[in-house]
């Protein structure tokens, strides 16, 4: 049996980053996932700021400036184009709203990102009578290709195993980790949600939470930026939109809901003036943390066992540095970020 460096287990954009980490250190490893990850549902706008309430995403700073080029050198790398850098316009509903940008926009945390001017609403197919804010450095992934040709990638190269995970298969060492027929140095789950069945990881640190989406059809709409409203509206050519997504709380499961679809439609319905048609609804499921924060590193009973985790809504624009972060912290031996150790649950 020929040992290999790392199991990776979750193939959404943790998994995918942490894949990029390997392959550019020339680090050999397989992927085991059966292509049920969050990221392929997720709307793929990478967004520096918190909308509802004018505030920058947690060291935006640092992830964004790391994002970007990650995605730009994937695209090379997998010979295709999956970036969109488009800006989002955010819709204010009143003049308060207004106001209340044009204040956080002059704070210094926030000035490169949010425009100054209030930009007048042109389209008449958008209910939009109190303009536009405009959010820079945005942009957007279009998630699902992302993942198809990374599967790709890895099919090609022998380096997939595409299904479920079994625990049972896994045997932990104190220097490998062996899996049916695989021998590793290291594993590392990158999961998403679904770690909340993995006997490895720790109990009641993570959240899962449900989002929906909706696809429209409006060939009147005629609109090519971002929206952010209640819910985001995306642009996805050929008058196609993605709205969404919606928190269900204390729903697990992942079926498509009723409530959902009334939910994003009824939003939807205000914003806009012409006709559309609902040709699609989606479900994932968000891993999101108690602390809102990251869950990175490993803990003491299993020295070789890893996470990369609890990402929440901002995965993609967090993956591509904390992956970096987990690599040197695995193989350089330099300390995670207290922030987002895994260990900070349990000191």
């Amino acid at each position: 049996m020929d040992k290999i460096d790392y199991i990776i287990v979750g193939l959404g954009i943790a998994g995918i980053s942490i894949c990029e980490q390997l392959r550019k250190n020339n680090k050999s490893f397989v992927v085991i996932d059966a292509n049920s990850s969050a990221t392929s549902v997720a709307g793929g706008v990478v967004n520096p700021c918190v909308l509802k309430h004018f505030t920058p995403v947690w060291e935006a700073n640092i992830f964004l400036p790391q994002a970007l080029p990650f995605y730009k050198e994937l695209e090379s790398f997998l010979n295709v184009e999956f970036i969109t850098e488009t800006p989002i316009l955010k819709v204010f509903n009143n003049n308060e709203e207004q106001n209340l940008w044009t204040v956080a926009s002059d704070r210094n945390e926030l000035s490169k990102y949010l425009g100054e001017e209030i930009i007048q609403n042109t389209n008449d197919g958008l209910n939009a009578d109190f303009g536009f804010g405009k959010v820079n450095h945005s942009f957007q992934i279009d998630t699902k290709i992302i993942i198809a040709k990374y599967r790709e990638y890895l099919g090609n190269t022998k380096s997939l195993l595409p299904t479920d995970f079994n625990f049972e298969a896994l045997k932990v060492k104190n220097s490998e980790v062996v899996y049916e027929d695989i021998l590793a140095t290291n594993i590392v789950f990158a999961e998403g949600a679904s770690a909340i069945y993995n006997p490895f990881f720790p109990k009641n640190i993570l959240i899962p939470k449900k989002g929906e989406y909706i696809t429209i059809k409006s060939p009147q709409l005629d609109c090519f930026s971002v929206l952010k409203s209640k819910f985001f509206i995306i642009p996805l050519g050929e008058d196609m939109y993605k709205i969404g997504a919606t928190f269900a709380h204390d729903d697990y499961g992942l079926q498509i809901s009723e409530k959902g679809r009334k939910e994003l439609v009824a939003a939807i319905q205000k914003l806009i003036t012409v006709p559309f048609e609902v040709i699609d609804q989606e479900v994932g499921m968000r891993p999101t943390v108690k602390d809102r924060r990251p869950l990175v590193g490993n803990l003491p009973e299993h020295k070789n066992v890893y996470f990369l985790n609890g990402l929440g809504t901002r995965g993609l624009l967090m993956a591509p540095l904390l992956s970096n972060y987990l690599y040197d912290f695995i193989e350089n031996n330099i300390n995670l970020p207290s922030e987002i150790n895994i260990k900070r649950f349990f000191n």
